[in-house]
């Protein structure tokens, strides 16, 4: 075969007389359409990666639809509560005050909606919550302080350190607590936080002992002890190094004669008479 002339077309072959024979093969596939074309396989890397983008599409549809059988499937329904460290709150009012969550799948109920509730009740402090599926709900309950009592007139009012009434006993024995001079006004005279503040101060043993608590200015404490004996603590001033004095002259062998007044208002130099 010689050299392919000049103007003679890629795939065409020169023939005697100065035609061409064009390529019968290729036109024919070019021309027929019902000629078969053969793909080449698609590389492993992109079929692996189509095949983990459908696993994690089926993983995130599961994922979701357990999601939504927790937040909102009836088998997860709020039916039992139990109550804990409560003392000043009867059980009866938490579990009224909680009932609009009888229903409510646990998932659904949070501390803060709870708390919420609750908020009215002014002997807590805060609560926390825990689930018991499927049904179950725990309330830890942590109450507030009281340090003393007032009366008025239907019996005696529980106080915490900031003033709170936080309940109410029958009889003055009901509770170890001193009882603040003046009832319930007490609570608003400018002399309260000083009393209310060493009141917080002293070890329960101490408090249990105290039978009343006094003021007439937020200078001039005084606190009796069962048995007549007194206190004289000044100011609200050195609360915690006075406690410790008091503990510790209330921890000597009785005196003969017995001592009737502690004056701790200088904790550095007490004097007992």
């Amino acid at each position: 075969m010689g050299p392919r002339k000049p103007g003679t077309p890629a795939g065409s072959s020169a023939v005697a007389g100065g035609g061409t024979r064009t390529n019968s093969s290729r036109v024919s596939v070019l021309q027929d359409p019902s000629a078969t074309v053969l793909d080449f396989p698609e590389p492993p890397r992109k079929r692996r990666r189509r095949y983990a983008l459908i696993l994690v599409s089926l993983a995130i549809l599961a994922l979701a639809g357990l999601l939504a059988f927790l937040l909102f499937s009836p088998a997860l329904a709020l039916k039992e509560l139990e109550v804990r460290g409560n003392s000043l709150v009867p059980t009866e009012e938490v579990n009224a005050a909680l009932a609009p969550l009888v229903g409510v799948p646990l998932t659904q109920i949070s501390d803060d909606r709870v708390r919420d509730l609750l908020k009215d009740k002014a002997p807590i402090e805060d609560i926390s919550v825990a689930a018991e599926p499927p049904s179950k709900l725990l309330v830890s309950i942590t109450e507030r302080t009281p340090v003393a009592i007032v009366q008025d007139t239907n019996g005696y009012v529980l106080l915490d350190s900031a003033g709170r009434q936080l309940g109410s006993v029958a009889g003055r024995d009901a509770v170890q607590l001193p009882l603040i001079d003046g009832g319930t006004a007490a609570v608003d005279s400018d002399v309260f936080p000083a009393l209310a503040a060493v009141l917080a101060e002293l070890p329960a043993g101490v408090l249990a002992r105290l039978d009343h608590a006094s003021a007439s200015s937020p200078d001039s404490i005084q606190l009796s002890l069962s048995g007549d004996q007194k206190i004289f603590w000044g100011s609200a001033e050195r609360n915690a190094a006075k406690a410790r004095v008091l503990t510790a002259l209330l921890a000597m062998p009785p005196a003969d004669p017995p001592v009737k007044e502690f004056d701790v208002s200088t904790p550095d130099r007490p004097v007992t008479r």
